[in-house]
């Protein structure tokens, strides 16, 4: 079938449908819809992924049967979480914008109790409801279900899963003896299975692809790292793909609070879905989100069902989820609508079991990748900083100041002006200590973290240790201190490496290729009156050279040329250029 007009529905419902730019049905619409007409009334069982149009699947068949003419309750629709649910109530109401006298109300916890039960007061044909706000309803007389006889439970496994079996015992005990049920689910499991013993009659069951487990738009991959470098490798990845547009996912409500909290804190944009937040700030959250002015919507797997979201590039999982069925809903949540999308995993070196696993019962193919180096991160930001200059609209008082430098890059190509331009803005980068760290595990590359010092003055990897008597205190940081050291010995800084910034003094590594006795360089320069020394680790001495003078550095060549000798001054001045 190629057309809604062809499953059965009426004139009009297709007519909205059209409307509404509803072009071809899905597989499990083609095969629901005609039959929960023809069959009317039917128990039934659809299972199918998340994202496949479910709720079309019920929601028109159910608007086409609903007596819009009869002002009671006639059917429930059951959500397990309030964005389901009103997600839910909103395509209904679009579905049934020809029946005008079918009203839908959707009911949920964490919201003004006082206004759902003024709402349902007027004539409501369709209740959409979470199942704990619901038993509240009945237990005040404020909803009857005496009525209903159509009732739907989607994501049903997902209901189970968050424990709400007994809600959904009394509800349907409220509801007639010869109602029918129609059950949506991504997954069937055994409670499930019981569920369909105790409630229905010789369902129908329709299933759509159920054996693959998970959407073939999406890349499972997963990244190796220590855990205590997970937030590391995220920022990375949020620094090399700027444009992504992408959900994590956390075990605990903790977890998710703390690394929005840091990731924030780092401007990067971020924030924060979890249970302890009230309905208020849940809906402000969603309401950024789906504006596109957030990066990373970090959330627990409570919070974030019932998400329908069709352009995240990216699932991230901080740690995987411990149920199976929790990795295929966490991981559909991208790779929706026909776009292509991307599940990835950080996992520690002794989880390799679990991503074995699931690839097994889940049926998916993962792709182990790794944590982008800083040199890829380098050029992805540099990249980006290029892309902003190409979209900047020139400013009309530019040519004037332009005139004012007197052609100063007059005897610079293009090229030679360029490289300039491009280190200036390698200076800007603010690569932080935490950032050099390689991130990957088991690939046997890792360095050692260079915070640690070393008492050796060769390095393992045949790189010379030096000391230098500048430090916190004289206000210097990674970046300033190796513009400082390639001023003043005319090495390039990508040779000086392993920086350990401490309170009075630093540490840093030379490669051996380079170190032509490099304290030599650094014989008469002075920081604020106090004589510079740089020695190799072994000393641990005071050089025995005098340094008397003042404001002036030896270029490698042996000219002098005149420098602010402050580490974090010159780059500051440099800066400025």
């Amino acid at each position: 079938m190629s057309h809604f007009s062809q499953l059965g529905l009426s004139q009009s419902t297709c007519a909205v449908l059209e409307e509404l730019g509803f072009e071809q049905p899905t597989p499990i619409q083609q095969k629901a819809i005609p039959m929960l007409l023809e069959n009317n009334p039917t128990d039934f069982i659809g299972l199918a992924q998340t994202g496949t149009g479910k709720t079309a699947a019920f929601g028109l068949p159910l608007v086409d049967t609903i007596d819009e003419k009869n002002p009671v309750t006639q059917a429930l629709v059951m959500a397990p979480t309030r964005e389901l649910s009103q997600q839910t109530a909103q395509q209904l109401v679009n579905f049934s914008k020809s029946r005008k006298g079918l009203n839908v109300e959707v009911v949920y916890g964490g919201a003004d109790i006082s206004r759902q039960i003024k709402a349902l007061k007027r004539p409501t044909q369709i209740v959409v409801a979470t199942p704990g706000r619901l038993l509240d309803l009945i237990k005040r007389k404020a909803v009857s279900l005496k009525n209903v006889r159509y009732v739907v439970l989607d994501e049903a496994d997902e209901m189970l899963n968050m424990g709400f079996k007994d809600d959904i015992d009394e509800i349907l005990s409220h509801t007639l003896e010869d109602r029918v049920t129609w059950l949506f689910s991504a997954t069937m499991p055994k409670e499930i299975r019981r569920l369909v013993d105790t409630y229905m009659k010789a369902p129908l069951e329709v299933s759509v692809n159920t054996e693959q487990k998970s959407n073939k738009d999406i890349s499972h991959q997963y990244v190796v790292t220590k855990t205590t470098h997970k937030l590391l490798a995220i920022k990375r990845f949020l620094d090399i793909q700027p444009d992504m547009k992408g959900i994590m996912f956390c075990r605990t409500k903790m977890d998710t609070q703390e690394i929005a909290d840091e990731l924030s804190k780092l401007g990067y944009a971020v924030e924060a879905l979890h249970g302890d937040l009230s309905q208020r700030q849940r809906d402000t959250v969603m309401k950024r989100f789906k504006s596109r002015s957030m990066q990373l919507l970090i959330a627990t797997d409570v919070a974030a069902r019932g998400i329908d979201v069709n352009d995240l590039s990216h699932v991230f999982h901080h740690k995987l989820p411990d149920q199976l069925e929790s990795y295929t809903h966490r991981s559909g949540r991208t790779g929706r609508a026909g776009n292509k999308g991307i599940s990835m995993a950080f996992i520690n070196p002794r989880e390799d079991r679990r991503i074995k696993e699931i690839e097994r019962r889940v049926n998916v193919k993962f792709e182990k990748i790794t944590v982008p180096s800083v040199e890829e991160l380098k050029v992805s930001r540099i990249n980006n900083w290029a892309s902003l200059i190409l979209n900047t609209k020139v400013d009309e008082q530019s040519e004037s100041i332009l005139n004012s430098l007197h052609g100063q890059f007059a005897d610079l190509t293009k090229e030679d002006l360029l490289k300039r331009l491009i280190t200036t803005q390698l200076d800007h980068l603010m690569i932080q200590e935490d950032e050099e760290i390689d991130l990957n595990e088991g690939d046997g590359r890792g360095r050692k973290d260079k915070r640690e010092s070393s008492s050796s003055s060769r390095t393992k990897d045949g790189n010379n240790r030096y000391f230098i008597n500048v430090g916190l205190m004289d206000g210097v940081t990674d970046a300033d201190l190796k513009h400082f050291l390639s001023d003043v010995t005319g090495i390039g800084r990508k040779h000086f490496s392993d920086l350990s910034i401490q309170k009075n003094c630093s540490f840093f590594n030379i490669e051996s290729k380079h170190d032509d006795d490099l304290s030599k360089h650094f014989e008469y320069i002075e920081v604020e009156g106090r004589p510079i020394r740089v020695n190799r680790d072994e000393e641990g001495r005071p050089s025995k050279r005098k340094a008397h003078y003042k404001g002036n550095t030896r270029s490698r060549g042996g000219s002098r040329s005149n420098h602010s000798a402050n580490p974090a001054t010159r780059r500051n001045r440099g800066r400025r250029r």
